[in-house]
């Protein structure tokens, strides 16, 4: 049996005993994870943009272009789950510079793609690069700046999870628009150039740990259990129920799979289990675990229908969609950084407990989008919706922008300040699959909800049975059809409110004081 030890970074390269702040070599390696964030994050918005010229250019149904989205999901969460086996193995700079060539090479692979079924092909490979970079930054991170600054550590990563939602959508319009679709892949290759050449100067040599055994038991029950479970969640809005054979068969054998790794990995542990489930010892880990998933499952899965509304409902492009959004990322960049400050000194739960409650108001400012159909005007140019009035859309973006900086990075903060240096790497996995498998759960809910708002409205079916078939729309039928889908989107961002305030149940049990650092490991893990 070998003892597990941090295999990342080299004694130098810890931060300096007593220090508070961010120092440079710390923010040197912030800049070269956060390079890579921001390719892996982006990278999910901007395909989104494409759908429609993918569709074109194929000559493939919106069924077979939605693999391009649902392949890399698909990807990263069979991925995320042996890159905390790994990191501790190979060490983390040789296995992030690894994860870099794989999504770059999938970028150029993806832009060469002349089928559909290549592109997907491709996308994959990129989902396997992109799925360790995020886990592999926070650990890179973590380890750089020590446990008294994750705080601060959490808030740099933050800012590619928030603002790459936000100008996805424009960078991907504006390159489609001035080049082709091709640029949304290429543009990867001179960033993760510069992201590999990056990272071999500034990230601290490896000292990897001798070899242990890796669990293979458990990543044959783990990685496909939850790429068959996120596969059956992301076929509901497709399906339009639960009920379908394709969702119901996927999803239950996916977790079906998920228990059983679950039940292994607490009755017969392996010695080096994929993900250890003995971390929830730790009580702050727990509850974060929690707080986590209710806050992905609300906010991510709502977040994603803020553009769909300035489309579909008030009839902008997507680059102008894009450009809507950006108040939210303000937003957040103004608190994150206030927010990572305080974490460290007075501990993640009462900045959680304030960034809840203002992302809460933001969010019930957004259910006034109902309308009625006298609001809506008919014109030369198309339909014209002035109310509510785009300062009030605008401000309530920019109010949940500022909670949203001040929630999820001090969710994290709170799972990974009472582990130690050996644990960090299971720790941060651990957390991104949650995300990553609320987040899905969350945009199916969402997605579902909306879609059957749309299908019980006659005017709505009739409007869309019109645009699909390049069919005459009846004007009369807009001003009920507008109407219609504004309510449907009110309801959704209703309950989107609803759930977002359930989270101040399991953010009221986050830790309010900074944690102490003098406790032995025993302690650490009861804590």
């Amino acid at each position: 049996m070998t003892t597990q030890t941090s295999s990342t970074t080299s004694p130098a390269t810890g931060p300096a005993p007593g220090s508070d702040r961010l120092d440079r070599q710390v923010l040197l390696v912030a800049g070269v994870v956060v390079l890579g964030a921001i390719m892996s994050i982006l990278d999910i918005t901007v395909v989104s943009v494409a759908q429609p010229a993918f569709q074109q250019v194929f000559n493939a149904s919106p069924a077979q272009v939605a693999w391009t989205m649902t392949g890399y999901t698909l990807a990263l969460a069979s991925v995320i789950p042996m890159t905390g086996w790994a990191a501790d193995r190979f060490g983390t700079k040789r296995l992030y510079m690894l994860a870099l060539t794989l999504f770059t090479a999938g970028s150029v692979l993806c832009a060469a793609a002349s089928s559909i079924e290549m592109l997907v092909t491709f996308r994959v490979l990129q989902g396997l690069g992109g799925g360790m970079l995020m886990p592999l930054g926070m650990t890179i991170m973590t380890r750089a700046a020590g446990q008294d600054r994750i705080g601060r550590v959490m808030a740099v990563l933050g800012v590619p999870m928030l603002l790459g939602p936000i100008f996805g959508p424009i960078l991907g319009g504006w390159l489609i628009d001035i080049a082709s679709w091709h640029w949304i892949f290429l543009i990867n290759l001179p960033i993760g150039a510069v992201a590999l050449v990056y990272a071999l100067v500034v990230l601290p040599r490896d000292n990897p740990t001798p070899s242990e055994s890796f669990d293979f038991v458990g990543m044959l029950l783990l990685s496909p259990g939850l790429a068959l479970f996120l596969f059956g969640v992301s076929s509901i809005p497709e399906a339009g129920t639960i009920w379908s054979a394709k969702v119901l068969t996927t999803a239950l054998v996916g977790l079906a799979l998920v228990t059983l790794f679950v039940l292994r990995s607490l009755f017969r542990a392996p010695e080096h289990p994929l993900i250890d489930l003995h971390l929830f010892r730790s009580r702050a880990l727990s509850v974060a675990v929690i707080a986590m998933s209710l806050f992905a499952i609300a906010f991510f899965g709502a977040s994603l229908l803020f553009p769909s509304y300035f489309l579909q409902v008030r009839g902008e492009t997507t680059l102008a969609a894009g450009l809507l959004l950006a108040p939210q990322g303000i937003g957040a960049m103004l608190t994150m950084p206030v927010a990572g400050v305080l974490t460290d000194k007075i501990g993640p739960g009462k900045i959680v407990l304030a960034g809840i409650v203002v992302i809460v108001i933001g969010m019930a400012m957004f259910t006034q989008v109902s309308i009625d159909p006298s609001q809506v005007h008919l014109t030369r140019s198309g339909v014209d919706i002035s109310d509510p009035s785009y300062v009030f859309l605008l401000s309530a973006l920019f109010v949940m922008g500022l909670g949203m900086g001040a929630t999820m990075m001090p969710i994290m903060t709170s799972a990974l300040q009472t582990l130690k240096d050996a644990e960090i790497a299971r720790g941060s996995t651990l957390m991104n699959i949650t995300q990553q498998v609320a987040a899905s759960i969350g945009t199916a809910l969402f997605s579902v909800l909306l879609t059957n708002g749309f299908n019980s409205s006659d005017a709505v079916t009739r409007l869309r049975a019109a645009v699909d078939t390049g069919g005459k729309v009846d004007p009369r039928i807009l001003p009920a059809a507008f109407s219609d889908m504004s309510n449907a989107f009110a309801t959704v961002f209703l309950v989107a409110t609803v759930l977002v305030a359930v989270c101040l149940v399991p953010s009221f049990l986050l830790p309010r004081t900074k944690p102490t650092r003098t406790m032995d490991p025993a302690a650490a893990l009861t804590h």
